[in-house]
């Protein structure tokens, strides 16, 4: 083997290498994103729910001076 035929196999096998690990990296990449997919999916659900929750008791007197859509901002 020549000389530019061995550089040739070495680059050759330093970008197999490369591709190996970036697959690797995007197969954990695209995991972690499903699992934060996952996640949001779960919290926007529990924040709808503790809105309905606050609604709820505020339609129902269970919170003094709460009034839904009529509350004043914090700072009047």
């Amino acid at each position: 083997m020549s000389t530019g035929e061995q550089a040739v196999q070495l680059r050759l096998q330093e970008l197999e290498s490369r591709i190996a690990f970036q697959d690797d990296l995007i197969e954990s990449l695209n995991e972690i994103v499903a699992r934060q997919d996952r996640d949001i999916a779960r919290l926007e659900a529990r924040v709808k729910s503790l809105g309905d929750k606050i609604v709820e008791l505020g339609e129902a007197g269970a919170v003094p001076g709460f009034s839904p859509g009529h509350e004043m901002p914090p700072h009047y």
